[in-house]
């Protein structure tokens, strides 16, 4: 049916349904004729013109030493705007009609913002807007004033009770949910009032916290050094049995020094949050009982989300997460926010109007040629129009507030090639990174990019520009096929073990631009990798149909648990295996909490609405014994990066000789004990030896001192079979000290032993050794090879 013909059946419909002859468009009624619960109306208060800026909610005093709030909101195509206040009227509040709505007209109107200041009105007070303006769907115009809107820039939430929803109500769409004729249900507008079934933001004092957040306050962990952890902040406390029951699953449960303690024994030097913006439950999930655990829902980018909250949510939360903040600061640890700019919790046409869709919905979304749909680069049903100067602004303004006034260290952008994009293509001149670059606090912390969108041309791995670390999942399948036996050479795992400057090494962009990771929180735990070949997510209730397919497991031979010894011992053995290469790799490693002790999904691949066991970091697995030693191995690779600047370089390799003896900064090894040649990168290959030079490191201190450091060799074997592998003698070294041997489960079993350079080790199956080469001068009896303690030296 073409537009106009739809638009005119609807109209047809409208009038049956309201008793009108004539089908009328006025933006005063709808086909539901304003039915629903409301919440009570009082008399309308005292507004003064109040500033445009900033935007949001601002307490503050004003004129004649009033104490009161500015209200200031864009809405560029707009007609007018309410604010509207809501007080309790003698009961508790929430969705039964107990609260009283107070509408004041804001009549200023400054370059497209509509503001004013209302004396009295405190911290603590919950708010909304009402937006009018035309209801024209075909031209992507959405305005209903029906609808409470919540402030894009919030500081606080109030949810009230709307997570207890078996669905989302029908009054939080802005069109008629339940039209009979779907395809065009969207364009049918629902007059029914929604405020008593939706978010209201709070005011919140502006205490601005500079002397709580100066700058040696921050750990500034330089991006070599780092070390990240990637943890969801109700999963990671919510069992945990030293932190008290109420403070579990909150951010004062992560500031508890029980859950602190675990980081810095650990020896991670930051923490990425999974989504920590105000966000909302999909219509679908609550239809099954289930709610979006993780957090890729976001509707309030200031707000931080209050159901995280121990101390309450009329503000409160946000002194809560800046506690918390504090807390793994004064550890030593920074804190990135995985960030979701990329799309709303409004989803498409067919999604609720809970924010930006009912301000300007052509103003702040990317619309297709025909304005009802949504271009949707995010997979999510909408894509922020981030072209758009007020969208970005927005951003900016939401990353400047959390680093300035929430005091974190960093962003992780969730697809963000989607925000990369100027009007189609992933353009890395983009407005997005352009402003990000010239920025003088966004410059300054950490940035990474999810290099990837569900759009045309949206893989763009390696093409982010310098400031920027990016997430390297072609380093994670790289290691996963090399421990399950599936490369079909080496070529590409030692480009990923030495940095990936294939992908970096351009730009002034350095190692630590790759994020490396084996497993993050989409897809399997490392504990599961090893344990399933095939995705289990029958309990998301989607008949195992959403999950990735291309999981590059090996279980062993055994889909799932056993009891079977001698397959639970390889799959621990295969876990060290994972954990030993990812510590041991140039870049910056990223932990998923829980994988250091065993944590399991139980095969899902896809937990995003588990908000149960199957997500929550299980503590009682740390005291087990298989799973206490991985913890021990784990930490221990940890320390052993901090000590040696060689496993955390700031430049890549050369792979040039040393002019005086040929040794160069990295070398490659077959298990003959030969430089590894060109043909044997592309010839099949199950054993790999990597050297690293400790000698003349690029760059200097901090006192401007040449750096040095010990060399090491880590001999990477992923055959059934052991291997006997010949270490390489002079120049490379005279012995050498076994560090890590990962087919012993106790690694206080494996240092001290030495190995002399030239004789053959035996490498057991599937398993990493890691050897400290000892130059000349310091092996037994000299720079011979020959010495009393050397294991296997000629002659003995």
């Amino acid at each position: 049916m073409s537009s106009a013909a739809e638009q005119e059946a609807v109209q047809r419909a409208r009038a049956r349904v309201r008793g009108r002859p004539d089908g009328g468009t006025d933006t005063a009624a709808g086909a539901n004729g304003g039915r629903g619960a409301r919440a009570r109306q009082a008399p309308a208060r005292t507004v003064w013109p109040g500033a445009p800026t900033p935007l949001g909610a601002r307490f503050r005093v004003g004129p004649d030493g009033v104490a009161g709030t500015n209200f200031a909101l864009w809405a560029g195509g707009a007609e007018a705007v309410e604010l509207c206040l809501f007080d309790e009227d003698g009961g508790r509040g929430g969705r039964g009609g107990n609260l009283v709505e107070t509408r004041c007209p804001l009549t200023e109107l400054t370059h497209e913002i509509w503001h004013g200041f209302l004396p009295g009105v405190l911290p603590g007070q919950r708010y909304g807007f009402r937006v009018h303006g035309r209801w024209d769907p075909w031209t992507g115009a959405r305005f209903n004033a029906a609808k409470l809107l919540l402030d894009p820039y919030a500081r606080a939430v109030d949810a009230g009770e709307g997570n207890d929803y078996g669905a989302l109500p029908p009054e939080v769409y802005g069109h008629v949910r339940d039209w009979p004729q779907q395809h065009v249900a969207d364009t049918v507008r629902d007059d029914r009032d929604s405020a008593p079934y939706v978010p209201k933001g709070v005011v919140v004092h502006d205490d601005a916290p500079d002397d709580e957040w100066c700058d040696d306050r921050r750990p500034k962990t330089p991006w070599a050094d780092s070390v990240i952890y990637e943890l969801h902040v109700r999963g990671f406390t919510r069992l945990h049995p030293g932190v008290p029951e109420p403070l579990r699953g909150t951010y004062a449960g992560l500031a508890h020094p029980a859950a602190v303690d675990h980081l810095v024994r650990l020896g991670v030097t930051a923490v990425e949050l999974l989504p920590v913006h105000q966000f909302a439950h999909e219509d679908h999930l609550l239809r099954r009982g289930l709610r979006n655990y993780w957090g890729y829902n976001s509707i309030g980018y200031f707000a931080p989300h209050a159901a995280y909250a121990a101390s309450g949510t009329r503000g409160q939360q946000v002194g809560e997460f800046r506690r918390m903040v504090r807390a793994l600061h004064e550890a030593g640890i920074e804190v990135i926010l995985d960030v979701v700019y990329n799309h709303t919790a409004e989803a498409g046409e067919l999604g609720p109007q809970l924010s930006l869709k009912g301000i300007d919905n052509r103003g702040y979304y990317r619309l297709q040629d025909d304005a009802r749909r949504y271009a949707d680069y995010t997979g999510c049903g909408n894509t922020l129009h981030v072209v758009q100067p007020h969208v970005l602004r927005l951003i900016t303004d939401s990353l400047r507030y959390w680093v300035s006034e929430m005091g974190v260290d960093g962003f992780r952008f969730d697809l963000a090639a989607a925000l990369a994009r100027s009007f189609h293509d992933v353009d890395m001149l983009s407005p997005f990174l352009a402003v990000i670059a010239q920025d003088p606090v966004l410059r300054r912390v950490k940035l990474i990019a999810e290099p990837w969108d569900v759009g045309s041309g949206g893989y763009q791995v390696g093409a982010f520009p310098p400031l920027w670390t990016e997430w390297n999942d072609r380093y994670r399948g790289a290691v996963r096929d090399f421990w399950r036996g599936a490369l079909p050479d080496v070529r590409d795992l030692g480009y990923r073990l030495s940095g990936s400057s294939d992908l970096y090494a351009w730009g002034g962009r350095r190692p630590y631009a790759s994020v490396n990771f084996v497993t993050a929180h989409d897809g399997f735990t490392l504990r599961d990798l090893v344990t399933y070949e095939r995705k289990h997510n029958e309990a998301n209730g989607e008949g195992n149909r959403d999950g990735s397919d291309d999981n590059r497991s090996w279980n062993c031979g055994v889909e799932g648990e056993t009891d079977d010894a001698d397959i639970a011992a390889l799959r621990r053995r295969q876990l060290r295996n994972l954990m030993t290469t990812l510590l041991l790799s140039t870049g910056v490693p990223m932990l998923v909490a829980g994988d250091e002790m065993g944590r399991t999904q139980r095969g899902s691949n896809n937990a995003y609405c588990q908000d149960n066991e199957v997500s929550w970091v299980d503590w009682e697995e740390r005291e087990q014994p298989g799973w206490r030693q991985l913890f021990g191995l784990t930490a221990r690779l940890i320390a052993l990066r901090h000590r040696h600047p060689v496993l955390r370089r700031r430049s890549f390799f050369s792979g040039r000789a040393h002019a005086a003896d040929g040794l160069r900064d990295l070398a490659w090894f077959t298990a003959r004990g030969t430089e590894m040649t060109e043909a044997d990168w592309y010839a099949p290959a199950a054993t790999l030896g990597m050297y690293l030079s400790g000698r003349d490191i690029p760059g200097r201190d901090a006192r401007g001192a040449a750096v040095t450091d010990d060399s090491f060799l880590a001999v990477l074997h992923t055959a059934e079979r052991p291997v006997d592998f010949v270490l390489p003698g002079p120049p490379w070294a005279a012995a050498y000290e076994v560090l890590v041997d990962t087919s012993l489960e106790e690694q206080e079993d494996a240092p001290g032993a030495l190995l002399a350079a030239g004789a053959a080790v035996r490498v057991d199956a599937r398993s990493v050794l890691l050897l400290r080469a000892v130059p000349g001068d310091a092996a037994p009896g000299g720079a011979g090879a020959e010495g009393a303690g050397v294991q296997g030296a000629p002659g003995t």
